[in-house]
């Protein structure tokens, strides 16, 4: 918790504290260290560090289309290929016990999960590069949390923010600001939000020129220190409010602040220059197709990661896995992450480690039940801790 806001911290816990789904989420560096301690299989690719169910989600691409991928990178770094797999495996467990799932269903979650890894990296292993990187993963089609997800991110326009996070003000209401509702969002005003503006003069210097253009055609009217995750809570995160071609054209950007992986300790090189751009790059060697305003910047001596905020963004919730749908969309965080690995890794020396997965699938089933039921008693020990309760 060293640099976090100190006042955020207990809500850290308390979110936390929710349920062991929400605990898995905020304890990716108790995670890190668990892994690290295991015996690897020393084949390196760029991981995404926080594979779980609900950091998949649907985003708008450049061009407006609305696409299904990992979607949050705070932890991407180079490191060996299962990491990924075995926190997915964990979340698994834990979401199909929460939608309502007996272990032996959970289990069989994984092991679908696995197979459809395991599968789509043989092909890759025999595929031109230049196919593995604009691949099209079409399982998706068959999930029904994944259309859930299409569906709230084609909901989730600019004007749906503005509504959300905004509030008219002034004569006649002709302008409008973040409304506040403390601790979750919070206007910053003064030498604050001048420093979070200055910020993205560095930001925008490093923008193809196109973006650079198009930014230009915006002009900030408003910044907000706003609380995200579970994860990140307790690290800065700045949005800016801009509008275009009048009220009705807004655009927010995040300015994400951006720590060292939790898996930096564990692996040669985990620690980076900048930790902004070792996400955004992270993301970029990973995702098909990234957001177009996706870079870096630092704000004093701290790292930032720069991003559209809720630009069409959709994602599951563990509601959406009762049932047949958990091994279909197991199936598709397979593939997904299978693809993000071809991209950044090396498909075939992947592929030949794995054979036909079977073994495999069967050993991570039963590491994800495992690690379900420790982070279960991690759970309950935070809740005895009394981190969470509020100060009277």
């Amino acid at each position: 918790m060293l640099g976090r806001v100190p006042s955020l911290i207990r809500l850290k816990y308390k979110m936390m504290a929710e349920s062991p789904f929400a605990y898995l989420r905020g304890a990716a560096p108790v995670m890190a260290a668990d892994l690290a301690a295991l015996p690897r299989t020393g084949i390196v690719t760029q991981i995404c560090g926080d594979a779980h169910v609900r950091n998949l989600g649907a985003y708008a691409a450049p061009d407006g289309r609305l696409l299904f991928d990992m979607n949050d990178f705070d932890e991407t770094v180079a490191a060996p290929f299962e990491w990924d797999l075995k926190r997915m495996a964990a979340s698994l467990v834990l979401a199909g016990r929460a939608a309502g799932h007996k272990q032996v269903s959970a289990c069989e979650a994984v092991e679908a999960c696995v197979a459809s890894y395991a599968a789509l990296m043989r092909e890759f292993a025999e595929m031109p590069h230049i196919e593995v990187a604009r691949f099209q993963v079409h399982r998706m089609d068959l999930a029904k949390p994944v259309h859930a997800a299409l569906l709230k991110a084609e909901r989730a326009i600019p004007q749906h923010t503005l509504e959300h996070l905004t509030e008219p003000v002034g004569k006649k209401n002709a302008l409008r600001r973040f409304k506040e509702s403390k601790p979750m969002l919070s206007r910053v005003t003064g030498a604050r939000a001048k420093a979070v503006l200055r910020s993205l003069k560095a930001y925008t210097a490093m923008l193809e020129p196109q973006r650079q253009h198009l930014l230009s055609l915006y002009r900030p009217v408003d910044v907000a220190f706003k609380v995200v995750g579970t994860g990140s809570v307790g690290l800065r995160d700045y949005c800016v409010y801009f509008e275009g071609n009048g009220s009705k054209d807004p655009l927010f950007l995040q300015i994400k602040e951006e720590t060292q992986s939790a898996y930096a300790p564990y692996v040669e090189d985990g620690r980076a220059a900048h930790n902004g751009q070792r996400v955004a790059e992270g993301q970029r060697a990973m995702q098909m197709q990234s957001d177009p305003f996706l870079h870096w910047t630092h704000i004093g001596r701290r790292q930032f990661l720069v991003r559209q905020l809720n630009d069409h963004k959709g994602s599951i919730e563990i509601d959406d896995l009762a049932g047949d749908n958990l091994k279909a969309y197991a199936e598709v965080c397979g593939e997904l992450l299978a693809r993000g690995h071809a991209r950044a890794g090396d498909a075939l020396v992947i592929a030949s480690y794995l054979g036909n997965g079977e073994n495999f699938a069967e050993a991570l089933s039963k590491f994800g039940a495992r690690y379900a039921d420790q982070t279960e008693m991690d759970w309950e020990e935070l809740k005895r801790s009394g981190k969470a309760k509020s100060k009277r």
